[in-house]
């Protein structure tokens, strides 16, 4: 399953709580310290393949949260200054970081709008 085929299906909420579940139960499936034999059973090849699908579509869906984020922290007149420092980052940082972000999410439309 494809990080595209479960954003259908999950919000991020969702998809973090299913990962959340499929994490635990593959840390569980390792043999602990003492050798004693696992908590659980390993994952099969398709969970495996979907807790690594469910990680890329959490982070797409943080990355574009983090950029609405930014775009309301402008609006209500934070600096980039200010924007760079809740981020950890520099204020150029934030900012060639937000552009990129722009220009992909223009570029993204224009190639809508002409394969319409």
């Amino acid at each position: 399953m494809s990080p595209d085929e479960l954003e259908r299906q999950h919000t991020l909420q969702t998809a973090v709580a299913r990962y959340d579940t499929l994490r635990t139960r593959d840390a569980l499936a390792s043999p602990n310290e003492e050798g004693e034999p696992p908590a659980a059973p390993p994952l099969s090849k398709e969970e495996a393949l979907e807790m690594l699908a469910l990680g890329e579509l959490i982070a797409r869906k943080a990355g574009y949260g983090r950029q609405l984020g930014v775009r309301s922290a402008r609006a209500a007149g934070a600096s980039w200054a200010q924007v760079g420092a809740a981020l950890g980052t520099t204020k150029q940082s934030a900012w060639e970081a937000h552009t990129r972000w722009l220009d992909a999410q223009t570029k993204g439309e224009r190639h809508d709008r002409v394969g319409a």
